[in-house]
């Protein structure tokens, strides 16, 4: 019983680690419509500043400063932040598919500095001895996971809040009028570009702060672990749980993180070992199956609104007024 709490909280802090790249996705996306294909490179960026932050020396490296893990956090979300101000800045002014090609390259590029800049990065041996919270209480796994994840659930629940206070502010109700009839917006006065390039970065801080929270929940970062299916996975959660929908992000990212994880170890148990690399590709098999199912059902998401339908009545009335004129 210890252990299955033990694998609950880590399950639920991993999870919740998604829903804040889900919740800089949704201000992007979901509030803006700026399709951005390139999160993985800002999460990567926040993890690997706040490891050079906090880490101890290395002589091997550059870094290894040994400042407090807040520390670290923020200045993964100030890095973070000006990543993507300064991508918004070159970008913004694309569109659709445009805008999601140059992202992609900037995740791309983000990748492959952190694969080859083994003097800043570690190259492809990452960076190790990252400062875990609570890493003395490593050896009681129970406490461990609780306690981090007490701490991601209020960094979680601090994100959302202010979220949601910036979505029903002037300058949220800016940026949906930017969605839906950018004309408009702007024949009232708003710059475009100046409230996107604001969305992208505090989306790409929101994104990094979570980057920084996983390095140091596991310890350990490389660049494999900011690949292109981080980005699939992200956008399968915003979609599940509903684009627009802060409330619909947290969902989301629950819910297919508890698809992805239940998947892989349903193969590891049906699948012999030398297997279960081939099977591993059932995981996103698992996730299109589902990602179908619930837009048939809701085809705007869990949280996303139904496209209102007229009643029939009052279809006939009008179908029968139509007629008379």
């Amino acid at each position: 019983m210890i252990d299955l709490v033990g694998y609950g909280a880590f399950f639920l802090t991993t999870a919740l680690i998604f829903s804040l790249v889900t919740l800089g996705l949704n201000l992007q996306w979901g509030l803006t419509g700026l399709f951005n294909v390139g999160l993985a490179g800002f999460v990567a960026i926040g993890a690997y500043t706040s490891a050079l932050l906090t880490t101890p020396d290395d002589p091997t490296r550059l870094g290894g400063l040994g400042l407090p893990i807040l520390v670290g956090w923020l200045g993964a979300m100030f890095v973070g932040g000006v990543a993507a101000a300064l991508t918004g800045i070159a970008t913004l002014r694309l569109r659709s598919d445009y805008l999601a090609i140059t992202t992609f390259g900037v995740a791309v590029v983000v990748q492959l500095v952190a694969l080859n800049a083994q003097k800043l990065t570690g190259g492809p041996f990452g960076i190790g001895f990252i400062p875990r919270p609570f890493g003395g209480l490593a050896e009681t796994p129970l406490l461990f996971n609780l306690s981090n994840l007490a701490i991601v659930s209020a960094v979680t629940l601090a994100a959302y809040m202010a979220l949601e206070h910036l979505t029903r502010s002037p300058w949220g109700r800016v940026l949906k009028a930017l969605r839906e009839d950018e004309r408009a917006a702007i024949s009232l006065g708003k710059s475009a570009r100046f409230y996107r390039v604001q969305a992208f970065a505090i989306g790409g801080a929101i994104m990094a702060l979570a980057g920084a929270l996983q390095a140091h929940f596991i310890g350990f970062i490389a660049p494999d672990n900011y690949l292109s299916i981080l980005t699939f996975q992200v956008w399968v959660m915003l979609i599940v749980g509903g684009s627009g929908s802060n409330a619909g992000a947290i969902a989301g990212s629950v819910l297919v993180w508890a698809i992805w994880a239940g998947s892989g170890a349903l193969t590891s148990v049906l699948f012999a070992p030398e297997q279960q690399a081939r099977a591993a590709s059932l995981q996103i098999v698992a996730i299109g199956v589902m990602l179908c199912v619930i837009l048939l059902v809701r085809p705007n998401g869990i949280f996303g609104e139904r496209p209102r339908r007229a009643r029939f009545g009052k279809r006939t009335k009008a179908t029968a007024s139509e007629s008379g004129s």
